[in-house]
């Protein structure tokens, strides 16, 4: 197995695993968006996870267009929306998939 297609393994068990505890609490807690911004905000442990993980995710937004922007690769901009909507889990594997792709 080559880096690219762990890359791509990595990404795509970032997107089911954390999901299906994601959808799990949701299902339980009634598809609350109010309970789960609640939840991650439960302790100082969880408030600094979620603090952890949003400015990671900002980070590598800021690096993904950084170098977007030099080597034109448009494509790795979906992993943008993958950080935002997945989690970095998912994000960030994508992002090095685009980018490892060969040239």
């Amino acid at each position: 197995m080559s880096l690219r297609h762990l890359w791509l393994a990595l990404a795509l068990w970032g997107t089911i695993h954390p999901m299906g505890h994601l959808t799990s609490w949701l299902a339980v807690n009634h598809w609350s968006l109010t309970g789960l911004f609640a939840a991650w905000q439960a302790n100082d442990a969880v408030t600094g996870l979620s603090w952890d993980l949003a400015i990671t995710a900002i980070t590598l937004t800021l690096w993904i267009l950084a170098e977007v922007a030099v080597r034109r690769n448009w494509a790795a901009l979906l992993a943008i929306p993958a950080t935002f909507l997945v989690g970095v889990s998912c994000g960030l594997p994508l992002y090095l998939w685009f980018r490892s792709r060969p040239v």
